[in-house]
């Protein structure tokens, strides 16, 4: 199994920056894909971005241009920097890891809260 820990949540102004880290570990076959999710208080979790292990990324329209993602093969890291926050950011997220065997596996998320 793949344990996935999540790590820079907090609460930030309006306009304010984040970044959010992940780290894998257990039995880690080849992760493919790595990204990050949220859901807010009373709606479905959401894709906010994801990335392959090639580098190529994926953005919920919401977040493009504010949001990047990024990821450290070697170490089993993706990371996420948030910058020009909204208080429609505020959800809790969740990393997601994807092996090449068809594995799926969740981090057990943490709070961003964006004050206006």
């Amino acid at each position: 199994q793949v344990q996935l820990v999540e790590s820079g949540g907090g609460l930030v102004q309006a306009g304010g920056s984040l970044r959010l880290s992940c780290a894998a570990s257990g039995v880690i076959l080849q992760l493919n894909a790595m990204g990050w999710y949220r859901q807010a208080p009373g709606k479905q979790r959401e894709l906010v971005a994801t990335i392959t292990s090639g580098g190529s990324t994926n953005y919920a329209n919401s977040v493009k241009g504010r949001f990047t993602i990024s990821r450290d093969n070697a170490k089993n890291t993706v990371s996420l920097q948030m910058n020009s926050l909204k208080p429609e950011d505020t959800a809790v997220y969740y990393c997601n890891a994807r092996n090449v065997i068809g594995g799926n596996f969740w981090g057990r998320g943490t709070q961003v809260t964006v004050s206006s």
